[in-house]
């Protein structure tokens, strides 16, 4: 189960990271043109929740990885998971639901690992 975890952790801890740099770097028009969603936020928004999935995505590793605060983990897999929440929210009001297996899919790995790592393998 451990290992599990820490693919599971990884990987999506990796996405967030990328997802979150690509929120920070990309212009605010040239991203909203082109996925659509950004247009219903400002880009302060935007750029904020950029800054959220890079530290959710590096609060998913780091922690345990060496070894200091690693209760971290699972408080950053269950914010995420809030996160991924409002991110079904949204889909679900603009009618986007195509898209909304992936966010799913967050969710539940999200979910697995807050689980994991309170209750079945804790560090």
């Amino acid at each position: 189960m451990n290992i599990a975890l820490w693919i599971v952790a990884g990987v999506f801890g990796i996405a967030y990271v990328a997802g979150g740099i690509v929120k920070l770097t990309m212009s605010y028009e040239k991203y909203a043109a082109k996925l659509g969603w950004p247009g219903d936020f400002t880009p302060g928004n935007v750029r904020f929740m950029g800054v959220v999935e890079v530290l959710g995505g590096i609060g998913l590793v780091l922690p345990g990885l060496v070894d200091v605060a690693p209760i971290l983990v699972p408080i950053a897999a269950s914010c995420m998971a809030l996160y991924m929440a409002g991110a079904i929210t949204e889909r679900l009001r603009r009618g986007e639901y195509k898209e909304l297996l992936g966010d799913l899919l967050f969710l539940a790995a999200m979910v697995f690992i807050a689980w994991g790592r309170f209750a079945i393998e804790p560090f």
